[in-house]
């Protein structure tokens, strides 16, 4: 079965403009498959620069972002790494490059860990938290989705966002949710 770690993936290109991008790493053996979709820029920045760092962290803010033309989030330099971590990240692990398995949809970049660190400690999740990453998720795929799809898994996820979100998850939710919204407009 296929092991799935939601990250927030920093790449550089080769002039060195950080490029921050959320992504599910897939576990493979004892490193990570980063696999985007073509084109992109963190394919194109993995090709350039064969380093990447996958963030940690637990503000779904960065994650809505993201997705959501915001994209402009606090970097600092990792040591050794030509590719910075967000500021926000509770830890990191940097990727390195080892292979390239071609795709003409979805290349994988099968990467080993070689070096991570701490930065701050995670304090837990809520039903919120996930509802958001789940949202997040959903809009990336909006294109490929049927309406009742999307409508279904909205109300469900809305349960979460009422019951337990706090100021940042709203925030993320509500960016998210705009996006949505121009979607059901457009079509």
């Amino acid at each position: 079965m296929t092991f799935i770690r939601e990250t927030i993936v920093t790449t550089v290109s080769a002039e060195g403009r950080v490029h921050i991008a959320p992504l599910g790493i897939i576990a493979q053996d004892d490193g990570w498959i980063i696999a985007p979709f073509r084109p992109s820029t963190t394919l194109e920045n993995l090709t350039a620069v064969p380093f990447a760092v996958a963030n940690y962290t637990d503000d779904m803010r960065i994650f809505a972002g993201c997705l959501t033309g915001r994209r402009d989030w606090p970097v600092v330099a990792v040591e050794g790494c030509p590719v910075p971590r967000l500021a926000a990240a509770l830890s990191h692990s940097v990727l390195q490059v080892v292979s390239v398995k071609q795709d003409e949809l979805r290349p994988r970049f099968f990467c080993k860990v070689v070096a991570e660190a701490m930065h701050a400690p995670f304090t837990g999740m809520n039903r919120a938290k996930a509802a958001v990453l789940e949202l997040a998720i959903l809009v990336s795929r909006l294109h490929m989705l049927p309406k009742e799809k999307i409508d279904s898994e909205i109300a469900y996820l809305t349960i979460a966002i009422e019951k337990t979100a706090g100021p940042d998850e709203r925030q993320a939710w509500d960016w998210l949710m705009e996006r949505v919204n121009a979607h059901r407009a457009a079509h």
